[in-house]
């Protein structure tokens, strides 16, 4: 079985445990390396060709944004394919209730017919929003496994946790 682990993260300004502090590297990133490091695979960052704010308030105003238009922004980078991967580990912050919408821009880029979606949201309370849900609804024909929710400054002190939870998702 092969596995490939998308992230998208955010780096720069980010609310943590009720104030903001600048990360040199986003959570879900570090939740994507855990993931790789416990059950191996490729990883794929997602970055929108546009970019975010590094600012955490001007951030959030282009995700709302963007979600409201339903906006599907141009990826910098997307693999020709995902034929030869069985497990899709699925990284992201909760952004508005649900995913940032450069996933949903890789989700429909893609035919997920039989593979393994595995999603893992780090966010500051929220949970996973309708993140799963709405990975079902666009990615129909695929198997999507329980996900896993991380608070995202607690992502480092959780990775024994994240390493479990992706060893058990994959069998």
């Amino acid at each position: 079985m092969k596995n490939l682990i998308v992230y998208f993260s955010h780096r720069g300004e980010n609310y943590w445990k009720g104030k903001m502090v600048n990360l040199e590297k986003g959570n879900a990133e570090r939740a994507a390396e855990f993931i790789r490091d416990a059950v191996g695979g490729d990883l794929l960052e997602l970055q929108s060709v546009k970019g975010y704010p590094a600012n955490y308030r001007a951030c959030v105003e282009v995700a709302r944004t963007e979600l409201a238009g339903r906006e599907r922004p141009e990826l910098k980078t997307v693999p020709e394919s995902i034929e030869q991967y069985d497990n899709i580990f699925l990284c992201y912050p909760n952004w508005c209730g649900t995913m940032p919408m450069p996933v949903y821009t890789f989700l429909e880029k893609f035919n997920f017919d039989g593979k393994n979606i595995i999603p893992l949201c780090s966010n500051e309370g929220s949970g996973m929003g309708s993140s799963e849900r709405d990975i079902k609804s666009e990615c129909r024909g695929a198997n999507v496994l329980a996900g896993l929710s991380v608070r995202g400054c607690e992502t480092v002190q959780s990775e024994s946790v994240i390493k479990e939870w992706a060893k058990e998702s994959v069998g």
